[in-house]
């Protein structure tokens, strides 16, 4: 598939073909769930937990004895049917990650590109090079494209200029090829990849 090519300054840069392999492929939506879930899961902390009967603060001596009370028979205060008791087999420290073929990662970028070029949210840029690389040039050049919400992928290497112009700006993340990823890609509004991230992502994924 053939697509403009523009400049930070909305200006034409020509055109480019995109990989039809890996642009032009009808979004499947159970690939992309599957990609996305095992991020966010090995994205979790897992650092949750709760204090067992074995780990609570009391003494262990018998609270009162066995029989003869008229109540239940109890060993000890620690029990988890007690206010301050142990908790019974609650969330201990744990990781939540779990595997997915390297295979099913790559198609499912492969997808999350194609999802962003079908819905025409795809913007394909010359480079990110600006003449005054400030952060009121960035906001300039994202206003005038009426990009709101976008995820720029660079190629090797993000610009350090436009990078350090950008971090300011709400709504504008970026990143280098090897850092782009199915949940970055969709949860933006916009996807802006430079004409050397396209040769790079392509060089990846091909």
């Amino acid at each position: 598939m053939k697509l403009d090519v523009i400049k930070l300054d909305s200006g034409k840069a020509g055109s480019i073909e995109l990989a039809d392999e890996i642009f032009g492929l009808e979004p499947r939506g159970d690939l992309l769930q599957r990609v996305v879930r095992w991020q966010r899961a090995k994205a979790q902390a897992g650092t949750h937990s709760v204090l067992g009967r074995s780990e609570v603060s009391y003494s262990t001596k018998k609270i009162y004895r066995q029989k003869g009370t008229g109540g239940a028979r109890h060993g000890s205060r620690k029990a988890p049917i007690f206010r301050k008791g142990g908790v019974y087999k609650g969330p201990t420290p744990r990781s939540h990650a779990f595997d997915l073929p390297k295979k099913v990662r790559a198609l499912g970028l492969k997808h999350a590109l194609s999802a962003k070029a079908t819905a025409g949210e795809l913007v394909v840029v010359e480079d990110l090079n600006l003449t005054d690389a400030k952060t009121a040039a960035v906001a300039k050049a994202v206003k005038e494209n009426g990009w709101k919400r976008v995820l720029v992928i660079d190629g090797a290497e993000v610009n350090e200029g436009f990078a350090r112009a950008a971090r300011n700006i709400e709504g504008v993340d970026i990143l280098p090829s090897m850092g782009a990823n199915v949940y970055d890609i969709l949860k933006r509004d916009t996807l802006v990849i430079t004409r050397a991230g396209v040769e790079a992502l392509e060089a990846r994924l091909k």
